[in-house]
């Protein structure tokens, strides 16, 4: 049954390999991007490179075959034979860093790969995306304290403002009707001084 397994896959367009389509992160924090891919590949080394062209993409960091994290620069990688699946992690992520990448593996013949878009944002903008914990918790703490305390910000002064034009009109009916009421009284007033002043 194995052998008939390796037959299948060694036809182009059966499942090797698979990634998520595109990943988002942001500027200064780390991405990982998990890649899976079928039980025969086990032992076989895999990689992660740069370019939209899968001919001329350029091989960033690569496994020695084993399970052992391998780090080139800002890059590791760590492979997980009993699940499968192999993790890239690219720290201090720039916004330079959007680009078409590809996890893969190395065989004879055609290497078998998986094209990603990862996307890199600026720091001030919110993210929903597969960003590493660290960075994700970062960002939603401070994006948290900072949209709590505008929220908070704006009912307290909206409460001030609603608050002081009620009280204005509020004032301004009083005012209105005393006068109304005040002008009938002046004139009863008026007409009682001008009655009891006559000869």
């Amino acid at each position: 049954m194995r052998l008939w397994l390796v037959l299948l896959l060694s036809f182009p367009g059966c499942f090797s390999i698979k990634g998520p389509e595109s990943v988002r992160g942001l500027e200064g924090g780390s991405v990982s991007v998990q890649c899976q891919y079928t039980p025969v590949w086990e032992t076989y080394k895999k990689w992660w490179c740069r370019g939209a062209d899968w001919e001329s993409c350029h091989t960033l960091v690569e496994t020695d075959g084993s399970e052992q994290e391998t780090k080139v620069d800002r890059v590791s990688i760590r492979d997980n034979r009993s699940h499968l699946l192999f993790t890239v992690t690219m720290e201090e992520v720039r916004q330079s860093d959007t680009d078409t990448y590809w996890c893969g593996i190395s065989r004879y013949g055609t290497d078998r790969g998986a094209s990603i878009k990862v996307t890199i944002d600026p720091v001030d903008m919110v993210l929903s995306t597969s960003v590493s914990p660290r960075s994700r918790t970062t960002t939603s703490r401070r994006t948290g304290v900072t949209s709590n305390s505008y929220i908070r910000n704006h009912y307290v002064l909206l409460a001030f403002l609603k608050v002081s034009v009620l009280l204005m009109l509020v004032g301004a009916i009083f005012w209105l009707k005393g006068s109304q009421q005040r002008l009938p009284i002046y004139m009863n007033l008026s007409s009682d001084l001008v009655r009891d002043t006559a000869p």
